[in-house]
């Protein structure tokens, strides 16, 4: 019985899972490979894809991606926009809120893609 080895140039450029060669390890706790396992498997994703995603993610250091840079972003737009108002004596009806929602709605992913952009610059 011979063993086959597959040769390089069989290899497609195109085809990343058989380029897919080079381990990394890490030590975790049982606890911790548990929360890892669950987790990847309520992504859809089995336990080494998750992780190297999660570390090919971390080297690009994608921030627009993070959710919650435009959640806080989202939150300050809405304090600015209501306390401004508030503070000259000015009344705020409840479809101006309900307008002013739905903007920062729109707004705020594009405005931390900005930031997060303007940032990895400096």
């Amino acid at each position: 019985m011979t063993i086959l080895k597959a040769k390089p140039e069989a290899i497609l450029d195109n085809d990343h899972t058989l380029n897919r060669v080079f381990p990394v390890t890490a030590k975790l706790t049982k606890e911790e490979r548990e929360r890892v396992t669950e987790f990847a498997r309520s992504q859809g994703l089995a336990r080494g894809e998750w992780i190297r995603d999660a570390i090919l993610k971390e080297l690009r250091g994608d921030p627009a991606n993070d959710p919650s840079l435009a959640e806080i972003l989202g939150v300050r737009l809405l304090l600015v926009n209501v306390l401004r108002p508030l503070a000259a004596g000015q009344r705020l009806t409840p479809e101006a809120f309900d307008k002013l929602l739905d903007e920062i709605s729109e707004a705020k992913h594009a405005l931390a893609g900005k930031l997060a952009t303007s940032a990895g610059r400096k």
